[in-house]
């Protein structure tokens, strides 16, 4: 991607860019091989990224283990400048985003705020993007997975600037690592470094716009899928790169667990993970939930859960 400052967002097709172990259990040994390099390119700052997470942990929890699962990040933002950004969306400055954030948002259902962008923007999505790269090379993919979705929580629900040292430390923290040892080789060429290898991977993959979904197999064939899809469609790609009709989908994981795993889960990705309507889903979490064990809050007209501890 050879304009670092496009910030190109589309409504329409979605892409921004230009538990408790039980005692006994049966397992299967005989996993299937995991031949698929599933490469996903997005950006912390990706509104349609962010829409697309219900559907995107089904599919990985579905089928994840067909496949090597690789975030690669895309840089969407590297600064504000004079010129447009978006101008097919009317993005100039950083407060034209509120509004195409907040009708993302309520298209997907995943609730965005987006007034951060009007009275303190992000100036750059680079920093986090940064942190995330440094963490997925110095720990591991799942760390860094779980520090993309706390940033985004940060940023498109509770309003803050994810590009501030402060939060992008506060949630380090919070997932029990070292931010200090981290900041520092951010801070120094390896995290650029790292940056810029995603940038070329990017580019090299053919990716214009955020999400994008490449899975590639042992033949170095493979699909793009861009934009913001159903399950279906992911579901499709993996056929195709696998040549077969034959998937087996795993079960999906229980709601104590996956909720215990993630810590918070709003309606919409519930809904998606377990094919329920809307008006099903206050009778579910009861069955599956003990009372003591979350907390239901709303924002934006969306209710979410959040993991208490209790059992």
């Amino acid at each position: 991607m050879k304009d670092r400052n496009q910030m190109i967002c589309d409504i329409e097709t979605g892409i921004c860019g230009i538990a408790d172990e039980a005692e006994t259990e049966i397992i299967n040994l005989n996993q299937p091989k995991k031949s698929v390099q599933l490469y996903y390119v997005t950006d912390p700052i990706c509104s349609h990224c962010w829409a697309l997470e219900p559907v995107l942990r089904r599919f990985t929890e579905q089928y994840g283990e067909y496949f090597h699962f690789q975030t690669v990040m895309g840089g969407l933002l590297e600064k504000w400048h004079d010129g447009p950004i978006d101008p097919k969306n009317g993005i100039y400055k950083p407060a034209d985003v509120v509004p195409h954030w907040k009708e993302v948002g309520e298209n997907a259902r995943m609730p965005i705020d987006g007034s951060l962008m009007a009275d303190n923007p992000v100036q750059s999505s680079y920093p986090p993007s940064r942190v995330f790269k440094v963490i997925q090379q110095e720990y591991n993919e799942s760390l860094a997975e779980q520090f993309l979705r706390r940033a985004r929580e940060a940023l498109f629900v509770f309003n803050q600037n994810i590009a501030e040292p402060a939060v992008m430390t506060e949630i380090v923290h919070q997932l029990g690592l070292d931010g200090t040892t981290i900041f520092q080789k951010v801070d120094q060429p390896l995290g650029q470094q790292l940056l810029q290898d995603d940038f070329t991977l990017a580019a090299k993959l053919g990716v214009r716009g955020f999400p994008s979904i490449i899975m590639v197999n042992e033949e170095n064939q493979g699909v793009k899928i861009a934009g913001t899809r159903p399950l279906q469609a992911y579901i499709d790609g993996l056929k195709q790169v696998l040549d077969t009709e034959d998937l087996s989908a795993k079960q999906s994981p229980s709601l104590a667990s996956l909720l215990q795993k993630e810590q918070l889960l709003f309606a919409k990705e519930i809904e998606v993970m377990y094919d329920l309507e809307p008006a099903e889903l206050d009778l579910f979490i009861e069955k599956e939930l003990a009372s003591q064990a979350y907390k239901i809050d709303k924002i934006f007209g969306e209710f979410y859960l959040t993991w208490n501890g209790g059992v």
